[in-house]
Formats: structure tokens, sequence, C-alpha cells
């Protein structure tokens, strides 16, 4: 397909040459006629009528000549322009739904499908509002029955203690002793809530710096078996020494991941004796973490969601186990804004992995 320019000056030459090459043809044609049908013995009139034809030939030749070849190129030209307009008009009262593509290879048809994939991003991005929208929604529900739970559970003890019910000092020890920690409950949920705003409106600094990650697990590994060591529980770092494992990360957020992937799996390990392994992986550009546990895994159907705010699965990953529900969408926001990504491998009965990279 020939660009508009190169269509336009074919036109021109055309509205050029095809007329002469016309007049060259019905010269020929009448001289012809003048010389072997009428063998050059023409009246006065009949030169006349001759030359009337050969004037007529000549004009005609000329329309339409001029008449097809602007046809054409405004075809051409004027077709594509309708469908843009028919397009924009229908894109202007809301209807993303209407496509226009083309397979011409000129301006108008590079116009075309430039118009079209801003319809799709239009579309993408009407879509993404919505769920946006759906998104706000879900996390303003889930917040009034995460933060009403509790509060509810506070007013009930509290009007327990009014009414008497915690007539002895061993009850009124328990009561208070509840409602601390479901006030407490309430402080990290809070927490966690106003650091997740912050994060996803991008207002939390990031300090970053050089950090060793194998030292860093080592310190954290040491502070963890102490707590699981309560519980019958173990965790072991697994890492080659001889490898380099240091990354650019703020060591502050870098714990606030880690601290969240580990009471996550604490959280859902069904085994009576809890094992958690941390595994460091180097490669040329990037360090790999894995923290694996021996928990009760996740169903295939969850893994997609584990990571998006206040998602809770059926059966491991309800209220009752504690928890803001915003954990893991923490950790993966702290993560991307490292550059790096997150994700799961679980099996049912087998335990959780959790994966995630640190740039170097």
């Amino acid at each position: 397909m020939l660009s508009i320019k190169k269509r336009l000056i074919l036109s021109n030459i055309g509205m050029i040459i095809i007329p002469i090459t016309g007049f060259l043809l019905a010269e020929i044609v009448l001289g012809y006629l003048l010389f072997y049908v009428f063998r050059g013995n023409l009246q006065d009139s009949g030169m006349g009528l001759f030359l009337s034809y050969r004037f007529i030939a000549m004009v005609f030749i000329i329309i339409i000549t001029n008449g097809l070849l602007t046809y054409y190129v405004s075809k051409s030209i004027i077709s594509p322009i309708k469908e843009l307009s028919v397009a924009a008009k229908k894109i202007s009262n809301g209807n993303l739904e209407y496509s226009i593509k083309s397979d011409q290879k000129d301006e108008l048809g590079e116009l075309t499908n430039t118009f079209e994939a801003m319809r799709i991003k239009l579309k993408e991005a009407q879509s993404a509002q919505l769920q946006y929208e759906q998104n706000r929604q879900e996390l303003i529900a889930s917040i009034s029955h995460d933060l009403k739970t509790p509060l509810t559970s506070i007013k009930g003890y509290i009007k327990g203690i009014q009414d008497g019910v915690a007539n002895t000092p061993e009850k009124l020890e328990r009561y208070m002793d509840t409602i601390y920690k479901t006030a407490n409950h309430m402080d990290g949920l809070i927490d966690d809530l106003f650091l997740f705003s912050k994060l996803d409106l991008q207002q939390t600094p990031f300090y970053i710096e050089e950090v060793n990650l194998y030292t860093f697990f080592v310190d954290f590994v040491e502070e963890l078996s102490f707590e699981l060591a309560k519980e019958q529980g173990s965790i072991i770092l697994l890492a080659n020494k001889e490898d380099s494992y240091l990354v650019k990360a703020d060591r502050e957020k870098l714990r606030r991941v880690v601290t969240n992937i580990t009471q996550n799996n604490l959280k859902y390990m069904n085994k009576k004796h809890k094992e958690i392994q941390v595994r460091l992986s180097a490669g040329i550009d990037e360090v790999t973490v894995e923290i694996k546990d021996n928990g009760s895994g996740i169903e295939k159907k969850d893994i997609p969601y584990i990571f998006n705010s206040f998602y809770r699965t059926d059966l491991s990953r309800n209220s009752s186990t504690g928890g803001s529900g915003l954990g893991l969408s923490i950790v993966k926001k702290i993560i991307n804004e490292h550059g790096g990504n997150v994700w799961v491998d679980s099996k049912l009965d087998a335990g959780t992995s959790i994966y995630f990279n640190m740039k170097r």
C-alpha cells in the first residue's frame, strides 16, 4: 500500500501522462479514419466535424482521467477518516467496545491502528478503575469487619466487668488481659493499615543501602529460634558461605518482609513440630530467598490471590487465626518497590514456600 504522499504524487503525474497518452491514441484513431477510411478526402464541413470530434475526444479524456484519479485518491483518504470519525464519536459516548482496525500500510492505516491501541488502553484503564473501585469497597468492608469484631469483644468484656460478672480477682484479671490483647490486636491492624496505605500511595521513604543477606538472616534466624523453641519448633538457614549475598535494600523494610512471611508461616502450621527453612540462592544480578514451612499448605485455587489485601482462604486463612489480612500484601508492595518479585509454591499438607528476589 502506497503512502498518501506517494499516491498524490502519482495522481498528479497520472493527470499529465494519461491525457497525453489518450490524446496520442485519439490522434492515431482519428488519423486512421482520415487517411484510410476517408482517404484524406474531406470537405470543409467534414473537416469541421472531424475537428469537433477531435476536440470532444480530448475533453472526454481529460474529464474521465481527472474524475477517476480524483475518485480513487479521495476514496482512499476520506473513507478511513469517516471510519475514524464514527469510532471517535462512539468512544466519546462511552462505547469502548467499538473496534476499528486497518490493514493499510499508509499514514491513515497507522493512525487507525494507533487509535485502536488507544481504545484498548482506555478499555483496560476503565476495567482497572472498576476493579480498583471494587477493591476499595471490599477493603472498606474488610476494615469495618476486622475493626468491629475486636471492638465488640472489648465492649462485651467491659460490660461484663460493669455488670459484676467478673466477681473474682481471677476473672477480673482474665477479662482485663483479654481486653488488652484485643486492643493490642486492633493496634496491630491499624499499624498495618497505615503502612499499607502509605505504600499504596508511595508515600513511604526507602533508605537503600548495601545489605549482606547472609549475616542479616543469621541474626534473624537466631532471634526467631528462641520463639520457636517454646513451641517445639526450629528454623534453619541454608546457604553457601562462599557465595556473595550483597543486595541493595532498605534494611528496616526487609525485616518487615521477613517478619510478615514467618508470622504467616507460624499461623498456619498444623504440625506438632513446626519447621521453617530459609534458603539463599545467589545469582549474577540478584539473590533469591526461599522461606519454607511444613504447614498445612494452600489450595491451588487460592494461590493466585494470597498476596491480595484481606484475602483469606476458606479453610486455613480465616479470621480465627488473627492478623490483619494485610501481611502478604505489604510484603508484595515492599518487594516490588525494591524492583524484585515475590511468588509462592505450595501443596496441601506438604507446606508452603514463599520466594522473593532482591537486586544487587
